[in-house]
């Protein structure tokens, strides 16, 4: 079915399209004139690939018009590029596209001013000139329609040119051996990065890159890499720096880096990474961005996991017999041990019980663990495997 109402050219006899075409050049001077006029970014010379483009534009537009009033069934796919490069050149030429779309108003005056006075001339009925208002401002429409789809495949094109070069830098600073300056200083102009004079890497999931994006500071480069999101945070200590990161890292979990030159960065994105495996282990309890220089110790445990599992085999065998429930029971006594020195006050803090109830409990923990419980090497390998809860 035929939509005169999203089409209204189709309603036009063909006399109207005889009526208009001997105005288009007289159209065509005039919407230019006044288009320089009234619309300060083209208030130039209409020269070179811009002056083309705007010529290009009108002339053509112009012509298609004419064309749809003639044949309403050809469509304007053919002509639909120009409108569309249009777009992508106000995005080209570092421009919005509130100059264009006020461009496309004054040809839609202009032209319907001079084709209305040519209708009168030739006495068209007064619905056809009704007709040809709504015409020619639907048409207006569809190509300023066009130019924003030029001027947003254009923006997403420059997206992702910029997310690829940022990619490829990210990937040369966190290259082991180190990049050479001069190819770092190239990629860094390339991706309109500054290279900073200290900088930290932050880790997070891959699938909250995207959130997390929109939220951190803009100067920061965000970018996946090795299926795990990669954000480099220039000059770090500075201030309010690390609180922006805090607030952006509301609800995901962030680990951070040691901060240092470029040189040093892929030794702190290696240790982010690892103490993001370890934190979405549960190896810690750590929600929000975690530091790696606040969890060392941590990292240590859950990196050495090959011999802690040794380890606990060695030390915790006595306590294999047990039920689950009471094994469970004494690896938290005997935690509690190790960190209180057998005070059993301290103990019965720790553990939630009466300080009696922590005395009987270290009883039978010597019952099961005997010399150990008074060995420092065998407790140090205790706490160890205790802390990161590795069975035995």
């Amino acid at each position: 079915m035929i939509d005169i109402e999203a089409e209204p050219w189709r309603g036009l006899p063909g006399a109207a399209a005889e009526v208009i075409e001997p105005e288009l050049t007289a159209v065509t001077e005039e919407i230019l004139a006044t288009i320089a006029r009234e619309v300060p970014e083209y208030a130039r010379p209409l020269e070179g690939s811009f002056g083309r483009g705007i010529q290009t534009g009108v002339a053509e537009a112009l012509r298609q018009f004419v064309a749809l009033i003639r044949d309403p069934d050809a469509g304007r796919r053919q002509g639909r590029e120009v409108y569309l490069s249009l777009g992508r050149g106000e995005l080209r030429g570092g421009r919005t596209l509130d100059s264009l779309q006020a461009a496309y108003r004054v040809g839609a005056r202009v032209a319907w001013r001079r084709f209305a006075a040519a209708a009168r001339r030739a006495r068209l009925d007064p619905e056809v000139l009704s007709l040809l208002a709504e015409a020619i401002f639907a048409y207006i429409d569809e190509l300023s329609a066009d130019s924003v789809e030029g001027y947003a495949e254009a923006r997403a094109e420059v997206e992702d040119l910029r997310r690829r070069r940022r990619g490829e830098l990210a990937r040369l600073l966190l290259r082991d051996p180190p990049a050479t300056e001069a190819d770092l200083r190239a990629a860094s102009q390339a991706a309109g990065w500054p290279l900073p004079r200290t900088v930290a890497a932050l880790a997070c999931a891959e699938a909250d890159l995207g959130i997390l994006a929109g939220r951190l500071p803009p100067d920061l480069l965000v970018t996946p890499l090795d299926e795990t999101g990669c954000v480099l945070v220039p000059d770090p200590e500075g201030p309010g720096r690390i609180k922006s990161v805090e607030h952006a890292a509301a609800g995901f979990r962030l680990a951070l880096g040691p901060t240092g030159a470029t040189s040093q960065l892929a030794a702190s994105w290696s240790l982010a990474r690892a103490l993001l495996r370890a934190a979405e282990a549960g190896a810690l309890r750590a929600e929000g961005l975690v530091r790696v220089d606040e969890h060392l110790g941590d990292l240590l445990l859950f990196e050495s996991g090959a011999l802690l599992q040794r380890i606990a085999a060695r030390r915790l065998t006595p306590l294999a017999p047990l039920t689950e429930k009471a094994r469970s029971r004494m690896r938290e006594t005997a935690l509690a041990y190790i960190r209180h020195r057998g005070n059993a006050v301290a103990m019965a803090a720790a553990l939630h019980v009466h300080p009696q109830t922590a005395r009987y409990r270290t009883a039978r923990l010597r019952e099961l663990l005997g010399e150990q419980l008074d060995d420092p090497d065998a407790r140090f390998e205790l706490e160890a495997v205790l802390r990161v809860g590795v069975a035995g």
